[in-house]
Parts: C-alpha cells; structure tokens; sequence
C-alpha cells in the first residue's frame, strides 16, 4: 500500500473521529451547563470510568492489536473463508466473556467502588453505586463495537466504525435536553440509561455492514483454529497491558477522589479536550497503519522490512508532530481560551474554565509522548510483540503512581494552595510517565529496525513556530475587544492557526507544504510550485 493510500485512510479515521469528538464537546457542554463541576459531576465522571475499564480492556485497542493482524493478514493472502471463520470464533468467544465479566461487575461494583473513588462517601457513595450498576451492560455492548471495527479497518472501512460514537453522544444530550428539569441526582441517572441506549445504538449502525463483509460469519467456539490461537496469545498479552494503562489511569482517578469536590470532574472536562488531539492525529495515524504495518511484517521481519517499517514509521511520527506540537503550546498559552468557549455557561462558570485550564495545561506535558507511543506500540503489535509494551506500561503505572501520589498530595501543602489543584499535579506527573515509556518503546524498537524517530531539527523548528504563534495569538487575545468567550476563541485560534502554517511552511516543513499544496491543488485545480 503507497503511502498517499495510507494517509487516505487516516484522512478517513479523522473524518469520523472529528465528528465522534465534535459531538462528544456538545455532549460535555450540555452536561457542563447543567452540572458544572458539582459531586453530580463528580458521580458520573467517576461512574463512567468505572465500566469503562471493561471496554478498554477488552474493546477498541485490545481487539485492534490482537485481531487486526490475524484478520487483515487472511484477507490479504485471499482467504476470505477463513477469515470469516476466525471472525465469528472471535464474536462466540466475546460473547461469552463479556456476559460473564458484566455479569461480576454489577456485582462487585461496591467493592470496586473502594478501589476507584476511595474518598466517596455516604449518599454520594450509594448514588455511584447505582449508576455503574446501569452503565456496566451499556459498555458491555461497546466491546462489540469494537470488534466491527476490527473488521471495518481491516477492511479499509475506517469512517463509520470512528464516527459511530455520534450516536452515542447524540443519545446523552437529547436525554440531559428532555429531562432537564429534574434535579441534579435524579438527572444523572436518566443519563445513565440514556448512556446505554447510546452504546447499543452505536452497536447497531455497524452491524449491518460488518455482517455483508464477513457473509460466510458463523458464531462458533473454534478455539483449536491456529489463528483463533494467535489472536488469543497475542490478546492476553494486549489485554494485560492495556489494563495497566487503564490501572494507571484509575491511579489517578482514585487520588483526585481525595482532592475535594470538583477534581475528579474538572480532570473529566480537561481530559474531553486533551483527547480531541491524541484521537484526530494519534490514533487516526495509529488505527490507519496498524493493517499496513501488519501486512508488509508479514512472518520474518528481515533486514529489507526492517527498513519499510522504519520508513512507515517515521513518516507517521513526523505528521503526528506537526499538529500535536501546536496542540500542546495552545493547551499551555491558549488554554483558557479554548476552555471558555466550550463550557463557559449556566453552572460552569468563569472560575472553573480557569481551573480546568490548569488542569489542560498540566496534560499538555505528555501529550507528545502518550501519540507517539500509540504509533509504536502499533508497530510492536504488527510484528506479533505484545510483551514488550507491556513491560513498558508496567514501568509507566509504577512512576504514575510515585508521581501522582507525590505531585497531588504532597505539592499543594508546600505551595500553600487548596487541595484541588493537585488534580494539575497529577496530570502533569502523568505526562513525565508517559515520556518515560515513550523513550523505553522507542530504544527498544531502534534494535530491531534501526533509527526511529523525528529528526531534533524538525522537531526544533515545530516547537519555535507554535511559540511564535501562541505570541502572535496572545497579542490578539490582549487587544480584542470583550465579544464573550466564542467569538474570542475564533479570532484567537484562527491567528493561532493561520501563524503556525505559514512560519511552518516559510521553513519548508514538509508535512505543511504537502497539506497546503492539497488544499491549494483541490480549490485551484493546480499544482503548487
């Protein structure tokens, strides 16, 4: 597959995702307007993460670097029957572990909730108890999303399986909008069902064409299947993995419970914002190449692969910096900015866009890290390596952990500030882990395929011109009058954006001109010189 093809298909994982994440800001919007970051908040952030831990363990990344490889491998030597085959044991057995897994969660939810939100208490213990209770089937069923988008990307079928969550969004606002005169507690748990009305909607939009690729598909417990046993060996090892990243992540979550009221839904505001970027560049460029990579590792990665890998890559990594590189400086110098615009209103107020702003900011430290180790962890699974990134995230739970626990706890009674602001702390100690892992991926990998990685010139040059433009930005910001926080963030963002391209394309950065010679190319039908 050309190269050209390749950032297609990422074009098309960033379509969808780009509509998923747009809905996904009118989602937090709504639920910021009539929750703002009260312990209503607080409950459903903290009981949406809780079952969200089944689909990130079993789900999207899991089933794509185990499955996708196998799958895609199949359809690319023609064995279109087998493939089929393979794709229904992999249905029989989710199936099954699945219903049992949600099965156990609704049971134990209380003695998870210890785990998870160890500073919740009384009513607002009891209320989170109930509400995983009915989110648990609904994230249950997104598993099974993301198993049609296994199929769909190895398919090349990339828009509908990223921009199915649409519908899921959708299914949240329109049940905040219809019971909006409910109080608080009673609201969030309308929410909870309408949730799970969204995941089984989002389920449903995928499954009819899923069903006319796979049409030989039968729902059958084939574990003795050489291919079944490859997706399962290499499964375990993505799964265990995956969980220690989502350990990680609940690190966190269970330390910001003991930050006061606020904190855990304020991390949940910054973080709808901080993904938009890791999703529409990382894991766009990452979901995108996982089947290209897998094809051209095929069984033996020689020294002649070894170097289209290395090639493949890089040329994901220098595209994935040219657009995280000015995410991280706007999330720095424009964060307040971008805060306000999008939640500044009814019971969100001014005091909490600055707030999360710290918090963005303090997320912004590891945002280069956490996108670039997406890419090559998607290699590692490629080549069938599922141990050593998991080895890397074990490194990368222990330093979060030493390191939240440290920067939320200890850091604000130094400085004299509230407890709250250790959730800026832990996001920012997050970060620092997250490059520690990153550099473990990448000198392991350069073993195996050589030189990997941005060149420092490029990368210099990246960081100065979104420097220069966050200034040229600020300057905006200070001498525009006050037309309220959207049209501010318009002229702001858009000097912020019009600056960075065109320092970026003066120094000839070559992802830049490639993307303005497109669009030049597609208005004026003609070539850039």
């Amino acid at each position: 597959m050309t190269k050209e093809a390749g950032r297609g298909h990422a074009l098309l994982v960033g379509a969808g995702i780009l509509c998923s994440r747009l809905f996904g800001l009118a989602r937090q919007r709504v639920f910021s307007h009539y929750f703002g970051l009260s312990d209503a908040a607080d409950i459903f952030s903290a009981a949406l993460r809780v079952p969200n831990f089944l689909q990130n363990l079993f789900g999207e990344g899991v089933l794509s670097a185990s499955f996708i490889p196998v799958y895609a491998r199949l359809l690319a030597q023609h064995k279109q029957e087998d493939a089929d085959r393979l794709a229904g044991a992999i249905a029989a057995v989710l199936a099954l572990l699945i219903s049992v897994i949600v099965a156990l969660g609704v049971l134990a939810t209380p003695y998870l909730l210890w785990l998870i939100a160890p500073g919740y208490t009384g009513e607002k213990r009891a209320l989170t108890i109930l509400i995983v209770r009915i989110l648990f089937p609904g994230t249950g069923i997104l598993v099974w999303s993301a198993w049609c988008l296994g199929i769909l990307n190895s398919h090349h079928k990339f828009f509908l399986s990223y921009a199915a969550p649409v519908v899921w969004n959708l299914s949240m606002i329109l049940t905040m909008l219809a019971f909006r005169h409910l109080d608080a507690d009673r609201l969030i748990v309308y929410l909870a069902w309408g949730t799970v009305l969204g995941c089984l909607l989002q389920f449903l939009v995928q499954l009819g064409p899923v069903l006319k690729l796979v049409p030989g598909m039968r729902l059958r417990f084939d574990l003795r299947s050489a291919h079944v046993k490859q997706v399962g060996g290499s499964f375990l090892g993505v799964a265990v993995g995956r969980g220690v990243v989502q350990i990680s992540a609940f690190v966190d979550q269970a330390i910001s419970t003991l930050l006061g009221s606020g904190a855990i839904a304020g991390m949940t505001t910054a973080s709808s914002i901080n993904l938009l970027p890791v999703s529409l560049f990382g894991m766009a460029i990452s979901a995108s190449e996982l089947p290209t990579l897998s094809r051209m590792a095929g069984d033996e990665v020689d020294a002649e692969v070894a170097g289209k890998l290395s090639a493949r890559l890089n040329g994901g990594l220098e595209r994935i910096a040219f657009f995280i590189v000015p995410s991280s400086m706007a999330f720095f110098a424009l964060g307040n900015v971008v805060v306000a615009a999008l939640y500044q209103s009814g019971a969100f107020t001014s005091k909490d866009s600055r707030y999360v702003w710290a918090i963005l900011a303090g997320s912004g430290v590891g945002l280069l890290a956490s996108t670039f180790g997406r890419l090559y962890a998607s290699t590692y699974y490629a080549m069938r390596d599922t141990r050593t990134p998991l080895r890397f995230a074990l490194v990368r739970l222990a330093f979060t952990a030493v390191l939240g626990l440290a920067s939320a706890l200890l850091l604000p009674g130094w400085l004299g500030v509230p407890a709250q602001w250790g959730a800026v702390g832990l996001t920012a100690s997050a970060g620092v882990a997250g490059w520690i892992e990153f550099h473990l991926l990448r000198s392991k990998l350069n073993k195996k395929l050589g030189p990997t990685g941005v060149p420092a010139s490029m990368m210099a040059k990246l960081w100065t011109s979104a420097l220069a433009a966050a200034l040229a930005a600020c300057l905006v910001e200070h001498y525009l009058p006050d037309h309220g926080p959207i049209m501010t963030a318009a002229f702001v963002l858009s000097a912020y954006g019009i600056a960075y391209f065109t320092i970026t394309y003066l120094l000839r950065i070559k992802v830049c001109v490639e993307v303005i010679g497109k669009l030049l190319r597609r208005v004026t039908g003609r070539r850039l010189g």
